[in-house]
């Protein structure tokens, strides 16, 4: 079944061969990819050989983590590439659809645009629940080859219950991506559990948020061995660089010390959200399982701009659908989540 929602020109491309993909073992001396011998700039040691296109040491140490074979990830230039790729494998242009439940991440948008991908939306439901059964009866009119689920939600904060998720797995006739940016805050665990008894899903994970390497631009995906294969062989040879493929390795080693930071995002949330639910300013704060808060206040637009003026940024959503009304707020440090405590009670 998966086999045939591949476009054709996909299904027959022959991949570029790099360099670094036709040798294997040992060398000394490499003529063969038309390097520089050297680096000009100091402690950038390294940095004139091209990276290893297939990121083999970083996938080991991730699959010694999640318990899956380095053959089910890919690894990419933020999760933003393998939305993009996904598209450009399974999407014909100008015809094939994608289904989106908005309010919800914007790149699977932006992405389905540039790409001449029709959108179909079914909106969240007023508990920014899934509408199952709306996105199923749109399946009805028109099969459409990509459904996108980002759960915990940008920029609901909620995650969608497991039982409605894996029914839409079942159901609908295309490739399920579920987007687990925020998995790591979330009382939920990961559906990359599910990946053994599906073929019809691709789980999307990132250093970004839980890793504290937004700055990297790495993004994971995990799915069945002919999905990624496809990945492999659509994605540019070295879509992922040697400075960040090296920085990934190292943090990890420290994973440790990565879940202590998790731990800590988690309690200043529920402080954060306690003490905001106690200012007359704001009429509601939306349970989270995210490392932000979507809060609700009579002028959005007073506040977003008064906390501009003190030099604190928050993301002013009240123009989206469900979201009318509302701020996101990430959650910082416990000194930068006081400063706008105390920004918030002194708005007038």
């Amino acid at each position: 079944m998966i086999e045939d929602l591949v476009r054709d020109n996909i299904r027959q491309l022959k991949p570029y061969s790099s360099a670094r993909d036709e040798f294997k073992g040992e060398a000394s001396v490499f003529l063969d990819a038309n390097e520089s011998w050297i680096s000009p700039i100091d402690g950038a040691d390294g940095y004139n050989r091209y990276p290893d296109p297939m990121q083999k040491q970083v996938k080991a140490k991730i699959s010694a983590i999640k318990g899956l074979p380095s053959q089910n990830m890919f690894l990419g230039n933020g999760s933003d590439e393998a939305i993009d790729l996904l598209y450009r494998i399974f999407c014909e242009p100008g015809k094939d659809s994608a289904v989106i439940c908005p309010p919800t991440y914007g790149m699977y948008e932006v992405s389905a645009n540039i790409n001449d991908i029709e959108l179909i939306r079914i909106p969240l439901q007023p508990d920014f629940s899934l509408d199952v059964q709306g996105i199923l009866e749109s399946q009805l009119h028109r099969e459409s080859k990509l459904l996108f689920i980002c759960s915990p939600n940008n920029p609901t904060g909620n995650s969608f219950h497991a039982e409605d998720v894996e029914l839409l797995i079942q159901k609908f006739n295309g490739i399920v991506v579920i987007d687990e940016a925020y998995i790591n805050f979330s009382r939920q665990p990961s559906l990359i559990r599910l990946l053994t008894e599906y073929e019809n899903m691709v789980v999307l994970q990132t250093f970004s948020k839980a890793w504290g390497l937004a700055g990297l631009r790495l993004g994971m995906a995990f799915s069945n061995q002919f999905i990624i294969d496809l990945m492999n062989k659509v994605k540019p040879p070295y879509n992922v660089n040697a400075a960040t493929q090296q920085m990934a390795l190292e943090a990890l080693d420290k994973i440790g010390m990565v879940n202590e930071l998790i731990r800590e995002t988690v309690r200043e949330r529920n402080r954060v959200a306690h003490t905001l639910a106690q200012l007359p300013l704001i009429s509601k704060v939306f349970d989270s399982d995210a490392n932000f808060l979507l809060v609700k206040t009579e002028d959005p637009s007073a506040l977003y701009n008064y906390l501009v003026g003190n030099g604190i940024i928050v993301r002013d959503r009240s123009k989206i659908a469900l979201c009318e009304g509302c701020l996101r707020i990430t959650i910082g440090s416990k000194e930068e989540n006081d400063t706008l405590i105390t920004a918030i009670r002194s708005f007038q």
